[in-house]
């Protein structure tokens, strides 16, 4: 049996800062993606995937629990996480498995759109879209909010979202899943990362409409919702030392959760033992209601 409250790091998180995007090298401690734990048994096996935000935190999470159950996993990332993105490129082809990557921003729509397409040529087909790229930046007020980083948030988290959904739909069969990447957030919002929240709560009302169009041509679509989650996109968040010492310690287990804990989320929806399951969100909050 394994104690849920003691199974990764259980305690609050060192002082730190990074620009955007956060670096897995530059984050400590170092997020578990599930290098030495996640055992796969071939659940995924000739499924071909692509992964946006799939360099680090969750992203390389769910690349590497793909490849290990079989998958073969294209990710898109921007520019300066390129070594993220060999490490997780890496990861996906140690496992024999074909891996590539596409830098470049999600906001950028002719990016968005020619990633999808790539990635099936590529991959020689499409059959798991992982629409995971996000942003988040700490607020101090709606009064103080730039437009500028108000439309990169919305940008990022759902222009990006689109452009990579519209671009997916005409290229995938009956048996195809779209997974978005949504957040306890779209739920229970805190006011330090409103637009964040804002963006989280439009992507599950897109999950649930996309699910009631998509279901008569068989593709499945869902959610993840993580809660607080140890990733380098919470060091380049801006949050200070009090706020890193007690993330996640407010969840019912008492501490943050690490990238290897979503990874079978993801995997579950992409696979076909969830062939019943369309317009879901499923939470991994370490028991923090949605």
């Amino acid at each position: 049996m394994t104690d849920p409250r003691t199974a990764h790091h259980d305690g609050g998180f060192p002082d730190q800062e990074q620009e955007q995007p956060g670096l897995t090298g530059r984050t400590e401690p170092r997020p578990d993606h599930g290098e030495d734990s996640y055992r796969g048994s071939g659940r995924l096996e000739g499924k071909r995937a692509l992964i946006t935000g799939g360099d680090s935190g969750i992203g390389r999470a769910v690349a590497l629990a793909f490849a290990r159950e079989g998958a073969e996993v294209a990710i898109a990332h921007l520019p300066e996480e390129q070594e993220d993105a060999d490490a997780t490129v890496a990861l996906v082809r140690a496992e024999g498995r074909r891996g590539v990557s596409f830098a470049g921003d999600v906001r950028d729509e002719a990016f968005a759109t020619a990633i999808v397409v790539d990635a099936a040529r590529e991959l020689g087909g499409l059959d798991v879209v992982v629409l995971n790229a996000a942003y988040q930046k700490d607020r101090d007020g709606i009064g103080s909010l730039e437009t500028a980083e108000f439309d990169r948030v919305f940008q990022t988290n759902l222009y990006g979202m689109l452009y990579s959904a519209r671009a997916a739909v005409p290229l995938l069969q009956p048996g195809a899943s779209i997974i978005v990447t949504s957040s306890i957030q779209a739920f229970n919002p805190s006011p330090g990362i409103i637009d964040y929240a804002m963006t989280k709560a439009a992507q599950v009302a897109f999950v649930k409409a996309a699910a009631e169009e998509l279901g008569p041509e068989g593709i499945r679509v869902n959610a993840v919702a993580p809660g607080p989650i140890w990733t380098p996109l919470i060091p380049a968040t801006g949050w200070d030392a009090e706020r890193l010492a007690t993330f996640g310690q407010d969840t019912p287990l008492g501490r943050a959760g690490q990238p290897a804990e979503l990874a079978g989320a993801y995997v579950f929806l992409a696979s076909d033992e969830a062939s019943f399951v369309s317009g879901a969100v499923l939470p991994v909050t370490g028991g923090k209601g949605l």
